[in-house]
């Protein structure tokens, strides 16, 4: 049987571990200036940490202004990537900023991996851009109100959705 994935709450000893695999990911491998990558929102965020095996091998922050809450710096290890790290490290970061009462979550994701978050329930909005020298697009999860709208969400599928500020985004 695999080991499963357990996800929670930076401590402040783990806080370092967190920022330690964020390094690795982003400076390292993607060659992000440690600058951009450690900034001012680490202060206010709330971090977690995603734990296989016995080692803390993920990561990702949650930051909430007003009432939006920006779900970033998901890192997982390279070995560890495919094994449901990143899909419960989101679906727990997701789960906190709707505790917290945000009534939109968006995320700013790096263009190869839209598909991971399309499949976590999230949705293309606006133009590539680019974010420490790297494509990204900006992705909002709809419904977080649980509001309805009319039929024909995103990408003409047939769901009822609304878009982070409670609007149908189809109108």
């Amino acid at each position: 049987m695999a080991a499963q994935v357990r996800v929670r709450r930076a401590g402040r000893e783990e806080l370092e571990r967190a920022y330690s695999i964020r390094l690795r990911v982003f400076v390292r491998e993607q060659g992000v200036r440690r600058e951009i990558e450690l900034d001012g929102d680490d202060r206010s965020a709330t971090h977690l940490v995603a734990e296989l095996g016995g080692q803390i091998v993920g990561t990702a922050r949650v930051v909430i202004k007003r009432d939006q809450a920006k779900i970033g710096r998901m890192a997982v290890l390279r070995r560890y990537r495919g094994k449901g790290v990143g899909k419960e490290l989101l679906k727990r970061a997701v789960a906190l900023a709707k505790r917290r009462g945000a009534k939109g979550i968006f995320l700013h994701a790096q263009v190869p991996v839209i598909p991971f978050y399309e499949k976590m329930g999230f949705h293309c909005v606006g133009r590539v851009f680019l974010e420490a020298g790297i494509p990204h697009r900006k992705m909002v999860v709809y419904g977080v109100r649980g509001r309805k709208c009319g039929v024909g969400g995103p990408n003409g599928n047939r769901t009822r959705v609304t878009d982070v500020r409670g609007r149908c985004p189809n109108r």
